[in-house]
């Protein structure tokens, strides 16, 4: 039978959520290393309503279905504001997962293709979502690992469907794995209690969110600053800001955060925001929160037998790169996560290119055991 591609208008909650739930419940519900989102945070993150990226992006849903079943999704989405930065006429494909059928790629890729085109643009990059926050990157190596929840997971044969419709390569990124170690090693207090003097800075602690709220509109300014040149990034607003704190903040272990602070004028140099990964209770609770699913989150959360930590964003201003105010987060926070009970910690994916950010995990017998890649065409 032939494929019929579906779109999925902004109104239309049944097939939004069928959007949504379709690699949870039907392509990977099998799989032990595919970590699901939770359906109320992806339906909120594609509502236009709800989600301040579509301040300045655009996007469209597309489904595909053969004999009536789902056996496909994509999005099409224009970020305006990354063109604007980067001065470019892209579109960008994300939310991607299709069964292994050439049929249903090629019509999945030539909806979205057409959507970006007829708006516009002369290329279409991805997978990527709407901001730099959001899961970049086709999986490419680590197949056989569990996937961390700001990533995603992919089959092998999504890489092959890709290049085969003449995709190529734009960007890679590293995800490594890096054993805690007992103690914080001696080159790194070393560094740490140096750096610490010769600058004037200080480590921050908190215990609540009332204590780190004046701090956080600093922390945005200073990822806005650290991450402005890397690949695709357009700085975030307020209303984002507002948006992730809110999503994000719940989930924080105040003993895993750490900001860097130059004492003799307030200023943020450098942070570090850990938390207990969640893949575990991700996969349990099948992307519901309600009725059960909380307590496995919470299980992740607060349990000493959870035995990685993910590390979600670490940035250090420009002014401060490379004279070893990495070393002062790092002695800040391997006591932390070896005393919580963690054996391992996970980093984001970081850009091949990023020298900066590989050389910190020298000498800690980090892993690369994940790679990632965005993918480019012209249209």
């Amino acid at each position: 039978m032939s494929i019929i591609i579906k779109e999925v208008r902004e109104n239309d909650k049944a097939l939004k959520k069928a959007f949504v739930k379709f690699p949870i419940d039907d392509l990977y519900k099998d799989s032990p290393y595919y970590v699901p989102s939770l359906i109320m945070d992806e339906l909120e993150t594609l509502s236009e309503k709800k989600n301040p990226a579509f301040d300045f992006c655009e996007k469209q849903l597309f489904l595909a279905y053969r004999d009536g079943k789902i056996v496909g999704r994509i999005a099409a989405i224009i970020n305006r504001e990354a063109n604007k930065v980067w001065n470019k006429k892209e579109g960008r494909f994300g939310f991607v997962d299709f069964i292994d059928d050439n049929e249903v790629v090629d019509a999945l890729f030539a909806a979205a293709e057409k959507w970006v085109k007829d708006k516009g643009m002369d290329s279409i990059i991805g997978p990527m979502g709407f901001t730099d926050l959001d899961h970049e990157g086709l999986l490419i190596k680590g197949y056989d690992k569990v996937s961390t929840m700001s990533t995603t997971y992919s089959y092998p044969y999504y890489r092959e469907q890709i290049e085969r419709l003449g995709f190529e390569k734009d960007a890679d990124w590293n995800e490594y794995r890096i054993p805690v170690p007992d103690s914080v090693p001696e080159r790194h207090q070393r560094i740490a209690n140096m750096v610490m003097q010769r600058y004037g800075l200080k480590v921050l602690k908190f215990k609540n969110l009332k204590q780190i709220t004046p701090y956080v509109n600093k922390l945005f300014e200073l990822l806005n600053e650290a991450y402005k040149p890397l690949y695709g990034f357009a700085p975030l607003t307020q209303r984002q800001i507002d948006y992730y704190v809110k999503m994000y903040v719940p989930l924080l272990r105040w003993d895993l955060v750490s900001i860097i602070l130059k004492e003799d004028v307030d200023e943020v140099v450098g942070f570090g925001i850990a938390i207990p990964s969640l893949s575990r209770g991700l996969i349990k609770s099948r992307g519901k929160l309600f009725p059960f699913g909380w307590r496995h989150l919470l299980k992740d959360l607060k349990s000493k037998k959870n035995p990685v930590v993910d590390l979600m964003l670490i940035g250090i201003s420009p002014e401060y790169q490379g004279k070893g105010v990495n070393a002062i987060i790092f002695n800040d926070f391997i006591p932390s996560a070896y005393n919580c009970g963690f054996q391992f910690a996970e980093s984001n994916p970081e850009l091949e290119m990023n020298n900066k950010v590989a050389s910190l995990w020298d000498g800690f017998n980090a892993e690369n055991h994940k790679m990632r890649r965005a993918y480019i065409k012209k249209i």
